[in-house]
């Protein structure tokens, strides 16, 4: 009797770990759940980092997206937000040079990082000729959906330093985004992020 009742007991107290694992899993389930779709209704407010207008040593202009960086840093360097161009970015310096000059900011004024071919080796080589400027604050120029990882990433690699984002917000409207096919960017924006948390720890947050 005695037996069967410490069976009994057993098996209760087995049911019930895993009635509570149960109900962990699907709370974990229903959280992912709902990170997934409040990524898919609001990748404007996530994946956005605007600084608002600062004053700094130098910015730099990440390659990729059409032309919609080199004309923000333009835009920026007429404002006085910033002296120094740097141009990061393989198979991307020359053209964004040239849409530079083309804008009215002067050679003179403009750095080439040729050599990089992810955003972090933009930060990694970028920072390298910073530091050989003396710059202290500088400003992070890309795209609207990639603001929040650029930032991160020179964050990551240089935290001694003061870093802006000042992003272009070409293809910001919903309507334009089949037009321009900012919604794959948008999509693979949120894997590169994880990606970049869980290779090099660089946190999205």
């Amino acid at each position: 009797m005695a037996k069967r009742l410490t069976a009994r007991w057993v098996l209760g107290e087995i049911m019930k770990k895993f009635k509570i694992a149960g109900i962990i899993l699907l709370s974990l389930a229903g959280l992912l759940l709902l990170l997934g779709l409040t990524a898919l209704w609001f990748p404007r407010q996530i994946l956005t980092v605007d600084s608002g207008p600062v004053k700094a040593d130098a910015m730099v202009v990440l390659g990729g997206g059409m032309s919609e960086r080199p004309e923000r840093a333009a835009e920026l360097f007429h404002e006085g937000e910033a002296p120094k161009i740097l141009v990061s970015g393989f198979g991307d310096c020359g053209s964004n040079q040239r849409q530079l000059e083309k804008r009215g900011v002067p050679g003179a004024a403009i750095i080439l990082e040729p050599k990089s071919h992810t955003t972090r080796e933009n930060a990694e080589f970028s920072i390298r000729l910073l530091q050989q400027m003396g710059a202290q604050r500088v400003i992070i120029v890309t795209s609207w959906y990639h603001s929040r990882r650029a930032l991160e990433c020179f964050e990551h690699y240089a935290p001694d330093m003061h870093f802006y984002s000042r992003p272009s917000y070409s293809g910001y409207a919903p309507k334009d985004w089949k037009d321009k096919s900012i919604g794959h960017y948008v999509k693979s924006e949120y894997a590169k992020l994880l990606g970049y948390w869980l290779c090099y720890g660089v946190c999205p947050i």
